[in-house]
């Protein structure tokens, strides 16, 4: 048999040159003890943590290929949570930067993320218009609340009540009681998208913002505020929820019958409107910790701070205003009258809620965060569309607020996208540019090291020697820089047109560059000595002019240095001999223009790359086509051979590269991890980095390895992808009983979902043939009158040889808390009985109670039908009636005597050191503070 051909894999190395992706919002996070100067930013599937005091990257939290949508750190500040675009949930920890929890539940890209006040639930909101609360401790979903017909925009939990408040693209504002998991209240005073929402002034008021220029205020007014009002004559309110007049009294607490049921647990009444300052729609609209600074901005590039005043500077103001209403009235009033005027002074929003100043960044902001310093400052930290971090710092209680930007983290990545790469010769600097700078990167730290100002670049290359790089514009013009400087040596005007490609000469004396003028020109290395300096430099001459017919796309020398392969817009690829110029070839048939071509190290192979998604195989001796291949399904943007091999990598516009053998024409393997459209691509010379430049601003480095890769192996794991792909997008599985408006069910059916009830399935049936094994053993003993050994399974030995039913328990305990009931929805109902037997032998044992109790109640939900019309089992469900009963009460006993213990074990440390220990001591004693003060009030009043 034939050695078959080896290739090596080419693996994922580093994400670099992004500072924070357009998807995600950035917040603050608290880091070392440190708030306000760490903060997170969604970079693709992964997440930076940005030190903004150094500017540096200090922590990177690891995803896995779906973009990040959504941050939202926990309020203990040790957790942050992630959601991705695939609508799955992570929740990383800051110390030690990996997952603790994964929740699958949605559809679609999650939208919004938040935890109520303790940390202990999460509402995760997604496009799907579904909310999920999920049980953080549990590491289970809660509940799922439909309702919303559009993509959900924000949720906010109430801190004081169990009620959870949402907003959607679809007009609506939605209050959701967790108790009974229902909407009770819809609000419907929105005519466009809701688009944030913030409580505020002790949740007493909530401010919405829209598509339109202005903030609306809803007071809202809860049950024992509404029994508590006594108003003697009816009062008429508009009620916002159904736009229609109602008369309600409220005598003596009691409520009419008349009232709208949903206002049995709050009301809302709008209170008036703030206007922006910007025309277009709200992006984001967010209120700080303490509840006093409300922020928002749309899709221009200025923050609108506004202040939320307390009842006493609302006060201290409306004093002001009678003091002058009154001073005016007297000026007014005639000099014969001197009876007292009465002045009425009416409170308008704008008294209770004043603009603060607007801070204007240098770009767009795509998302903001608010911190208050402990000095009183507060700080914003922003993250603008053109990949750049801002922090600026504010003091509100100022006369005449000025914000002050006090850092930016600019140097790790580009402004705009990068359209050209470029590797030194020794593999360890790699040079990018974009439309205003060129950054030149160490390879093997991924710092940058030079950034140089310069036109819009679209080609570029290291001079040899490595000392100086040259950029070909937009506009045609050749820019030379100096790298160890980091000067712009010399511009010289080389086209009319835009410089599209150029190519070093094999001798490395010179270079050709191929332009949008419809021409080439051949230019030489040569050193020119300035009237101002002594020392020579390095210069570029034209030498020679190859006039074509059409715009030149892309030019190419052949190693050799006989061949010029010229790329043109007429969708052909011309070959010239360079000595004289002469026609040699012409390889035509592309469809579309020809944008990427490369030769092979030995000349005898020229593969192109077009827009017609094909990638053709040349000879370059006779201009025969070897193979066309099916290359992208987009454009074929790039394209480059391996040095000293026939291999060569293609980068196209669906945001795939592939490696190609073009001997044997053969797909070698595909580079997924871009999530947008691939610019281009660079080899390194020795064949062992690739690099590659997308429209999500990030760079990527890939780095060959030692692992060989088999063909057959790659197939097949490309079909097993497939296949979980596919069965992610299947119809997921009906719940038995489930209603249209049942909210019990959280999970989604996923690939470890399947392969955790595959393990329960061959946990039973390895317990089923155990136990038929044992019997028939007990059996031959029993024939033979003696004890015959019987061989052990490897499995149960491979578990410290465990018997057959502790082994299905330890397969049950092996599956995540997140993916269990998913698990055993997928487990057909053969299976159910053997697992409600072995629950009742567990139970009885009283290991696991609380995952047993668990499992128990959700298959007995979802096969109710099954289990009761199922005589055989009827026995069994008394006894796990009975067992359970007993035991869950036994283990509630426990905890309950540990807690008494543990807090007997609190008093009696208290009691030594007479200090208060957790929580307790702050609110208590700010508990104290409010009953004084209310004390204090009643006094005043009385007296």
């Amino acid at each position: 048999m034939g050695l078959t051909k080896q290739y090596l894999r080419y693996v994922a190395s580093a994400v670099f040159g992004l500072i924070g992706s357009q998807k995600g919002n950035i917040v603050f996070v608290t880091l070392r003890g440190e708030k306000g100067r760490y903060v997170a930013v969604p970079a693709c599937e992964h997440v930076f943590i940005w030190d903004l005091r150094k500017g540096e990257k200090i922590l990177i939290l690891q995803g896995l290929k779906q973009e990040v949508t959504c941050l939202c750190p926990s309020p203990d500040g040790l957790h942050l949570a992630v959601g991705y675009e695939d609508g799955s949930v992570r929740i990383f920890s800051l110390l030690s930067g990996e997952v603790n929890v994964t929740f699958n539940g949605h559809k679609a890209a999650i939208t919004t993320l938040k935890y109520d006040q303790l940390g202990g639930r999460l509402a995760s909101g997604s496009k799907d218009t579904d909310i999920i609360v999920w049980d953080v401790i549990n590491e289970s979903g809660l509940y799922r609340m439909k309702g919303h017909k559009d993509a959900i925009t924000q949720v906010l939990f109430l801190r004081e009540k169990n009620l959870l408040v949402s907003s959607g693209k679809d007009t609506m504002v939605k209050w959701w009681d967790l108790d009974t998991q229902h909407c009770f209240k819809t609000m419907v005073g929105h005519r466009t998208e809701v688009w944030g929402l913030v409580l505020v002034s002790e949740e007493k008021r909530l401010i919405t913002g829209t598509s339109d220029s202005e903030l609306r205020a809803w007071d809202i007014t809860y049950l024992q505020e509404i029994e508590d009002l006594e108003e003697p004559e009816p009062k008429k309110i508009k009620g916002p929820s159904l736009g229609v007049q109602d008369t309600r009294e409220a005598e003596g607490g009691t409520l009419e019958l008349d009232e709208a049921p949903e206002d049995r647990i709050l009301s809302c009444r709008k209170a008036g409107s703030i206007m922006r300052e910007g025309r277009d729609r709200v992006v984001n609209l967010a209120v700080d910790k303490t509840g006093r600074i409300l922020a928002c901005h749309g899709t221009d590039s200025v923050l609108e701070v506004f202040c939320i005043l307390s009842k006493e500077e609302i006060q201290k103001k409306m004093d002001r205003k009678m003091k002058k209403a009154r001073k005016k009235a007297k000026l007014k009033s005639s000099k014969e009258e001197k009876e007292d005027l009465e002045i009425n002074v009416e409170m308008s929003l704008q008294d209770e809620i004043q603009r603060v100043t607007n801070i204007k960044t240098s770009a767009k902001i795509k998302s903001f965060d608010l911190i208050h310093s402990p000095q009183g400052d507060l700080k914003a930290v922003f993250l603008l569309q053109n990949n750049l971090v801002e922090f600026y710092s504010l003091n509100p209680s100022a006369p005449t607020p000025q914000p002050v930007r006090t850092s930016r983290i600019t140097i790790g990545g580009h402004r705009s996208d990068v359209r050209t790469l470029s590797f030194s010769s020794d593999n360890i600097a790699i040079l990018s540019a974009a439309a205003d700078s060129i950054k030149i990167w160490n390879r093997s730290t991924l710092q940058c090291i030079r950034t140089m100002t310069c036109e819009y670049a679209l080609c570029s290359f290291f001079v040899p020697g490595d000392r100086q790089v040259v950029i070909g514009t937009k506009t045609g013009k050749l820019q030379l820089y100096d790298l160890a400087s980091g000067n712009l040596l010399e511009t010289i005007d080389a086209h009319d047109g835009a410089l599209w490609s150029m190519s070093v000469s094999p001798d490395q004396r010179g270079f050709v560059t191929g332009s949008a003028d419809k021409s080439v020109k051949f230019w030489d290395f040569e050193l020119v000595k300035d009237e101002n300096s002594t020392q020579k430099r390095l210069s570029v001459k034209h030498t020679r002019t190859l006039q074509l017919d059409e715009d030149v796309l892309c030019v190419s020398y052949s190693p050799n240095q006989k061949l010029l392969a010229v790329s043109l817009l007429d969708c052909t690829v011309k070959i010239f001999y360079i000595d004289t110029l002469k026609f040699f070839l012409s390889l035509y048939g592309h469809k579309l223009p020809v944008l990427c071509l490369d030769i092979s190290h030995d000349g005898a192979l020229i593969a192109t790359g077009s827009a017609d998604r094909n990638v053709k195989i040349w000879g370059l001796d006779f201009g025969d086509c070897h193979k066309s291949l099916f290359a992208h399904d987009d454009s074929v943007m790039y394209l480059k051979f391996v040095p000293k091999s026939h291999l060569f990598f293609t980068a196209g516009k669906d945001r795939k590269i592939k490696q190609w053998d073009a001997d044997k024409f053969e797909h070698i393997q595909t580079l997924e991890g871009h999530h947008q459209e691939i610019w281009c691509l660079a080899v390194s010379p020795s064949g062992d980095y690739v690099v590659s430049s997308s429209h999500d601003k990030s760079l990527r480095l890939w780095e060959r390895t030692r692992e060989p890769l088999i063909l057959e192996e790659e197939r097949e794991m490309q079909r097993e992808a497939e296949y979980e792909e596919n069965v992610a997008k299947e119809d997921q599985p009906a719940v038995p009983g489930e209603t249209q408006g049942d909210n019990y069910f959280t999970g989604k059916k996923t690939i470890e979902t399947i392969k955790a009830a595959e393990r329960i399935m061959e946990a039973i049936e390895l317990y089923r043939e155990e136990t038929a094994k044992m019997k028939e053993h007990e059996a031959i003993c029993k024939a033979a009158g003696k004890e015959v050994p019987r061989p052990i399974n490897p499995i149960l030995m491979a578990y410290g040889n465990i018997s057959p039913s502790a082994y299905v328990l330890e397969i049950l305990k092996g599956i995540k808390s997140s993916e269990l009931e998913e698990s055993l929805l997928v487990l057909p109902f053969s299976y159910v009985p053997d697992i409600l037997k072995l629950f009742n032998e567990f139970i009885q044992q009283g290991s696991d109670v609380e995952l047993l109790c668990r499992c128990l109640f959700f298959l007995l939900r979802i096969h109710f039908g099954q289990i009761t019309s199922n005589q055989m089992l009827v026995p069994v469900i008394e006894k796990l009636k009975e067992t359970t009963i007993s035991k869950v009460s036994q283990v509630r006993d426990v905890i309950g005597f540990n807690m008494a213990g543990l807090d007997y074990l609190r008093r009696e440390c208290e009691a030594k050191s007479e200090v208060m220990f957790f929580a307790d001591a702050t609110s208590n004693l700010e508990e104290k503070k409010r009953k004084r003060k209310k004390r204090e009030k009643l006094i005043l009043t009385l007296t």
